[in-house]
Parts: structure tokens; C-alpha cells; sequence
């Protein structure tokens, strides 16, 4: 559990500065310079992530049962992650979705973590998962609250994306969709080992 929490940490911690001091992050890029920040920030991104992995894959192994839910609820998660990663492709594609929801990327988080926990309907919720994904839950909550309050002060810098176009909607569409449907009947059984259709 340890090597978990502390990829928690590194990951959600480095992704957490502006949430904590909404200048943070525009201080540290003056003092360190634009290339090593993102350096360094890409760094204990990927190391926070890996021991995330392992450590999940670790706690997995002797897990501590906290929770266990009807089994309908695994319906209930499926139906949740259905616009996951829809609203992925949305992020990086602007049409009316990416307009309609404001921070995609920031909703499909709360969606993927909320599925997985309730997804646990089969095996139990286990101290890991509550750690694992109420973390990513709670993050991607407070991460909404704080780019409202830091769109009001004027802090964000926002991207340029190209204008909104009914096209790119249609790619999102299709697209998460398309990844939806491998994720469910593939993917998720080859990279975590676990079928979530049984």
C-alpha cells in the first residue's frame, strides 16, 4: 500500500499546485524556466504513475475488503464510463461537447473514478480501490472548483484549440465510442486483468 499511496502522491501532487496556490505553478516556471519544469513535472508525473501501478497491483494482492455492492451496480459503472472517453476526445477537439462540459478531461476523470468504485460489485471495494480512485475523484473535484475560482481572478491561460466545429464533435463521438467498445471487450482484460463483463 505504501508504494501506492506514494505514487499518489508524486502523481496527484505535482497536478495539484495550482489547486493549492493558483500563481504556483506561473512562479515556479519563472524561477525554474518553461523546459525544466515541464521537464521535471514530466518526470515525477511518470514516476508517480508507475508506482501507482505497482502499487495497485501490489495492494491487489493481499487486498482489505472495506465494501461490497449489489451486483446491478456493474451495469451502473459500464453505463458511467460510457462518455469517458468521449469526453477525452473532446478535450483535445473543440465542438459543442468540449464547449457544453468546459473541462472534459476534468469530467471524465470524476466519471472513470466514480464507475470504479462502484464497479466493484463482483470482487468487493478494497482499502486500494477507495485509495486509487476515490483519490483521482476528490482531485478531479477539487481541480473544477479551483479553475472556476481561477477563471474569475483571470489566472488561466487557455490553449488554442482552433474554433468549434460540429466535425470534431463527430470524431469525439465515434472515436470514444470506437475505444469504448476495445476497452470492454479487450483492452481492460489484457492491461489490468480483469474482464468488466465477467
Amino acid at each position: 500500500m505504501t508504494w501506492l499511496v506514494l505514487g499518489l502522491v508524486l502523481f496527484l501532487g505535482v497536478h495539484t499546485v495550482s489547486i493549492v496556490s493558483p500563481t504556483g505553478r506561473n512562479q515556479l516556471v519563472q524561477r525554474m524556466g518553461e523546459s525544466t519544469f515541464k521537464g521535471l513535472y514530466a518526470l515525477v508525473s511518470f514516476v508517480g504513475l508507475g508506482l501507482i501501478v505497482w502499487g495497485y497491483g501490489l495492494a491487489r494482492e493481499a487486498p482489505v475488503l472495506l465494501y461490497a455492492l449489489p451486483t446491478g451496480f456493474r451495469h451502473l459503472a459500464a453505463l458511467l464510463m460510457l462518455p469517458v472517453f468521449v469526453l477525452l476526445f473532446a478535450a483535445y477537439l473543440p465542438g459543442r461537447i468540449r464547449t457544453a462540459t468546459k473541462h472534459p478531461m476534468l469530467l471524465a476523470v470524476k466519471l472513470w473514478a466514480l464507475a470504479h468504485l462502484l464497479a466493484q460489485s463482483v470482487t468487493g471495494g478494497t482499502l486500494a480501490d477507495v485509495l486509487l480512485f476515490g483519490s483521482f475523484l476528490i482531485w478531479a473535484a477539487a481541480d473544477r472548483v479551483s479553475l472556476k475560482r481561477r477563471a474569475a481572478a483571470g489566472l488561466l491561460r487557455s490553449l488554442p484549440l482552433g474554433p468549434a466545429r460540429a466535425r470534431n464533435d463527430g470524431i469525439a463521438l465515434v472515436g470514444g465510442l470506437v475505444v469504448y467498445v476495445v476497452f470492454v471487450l479487450w483492452l481492460h482484460a489484457w492491461l489490468f486483468g480483469v474482464r468488466p463483463f465477467g
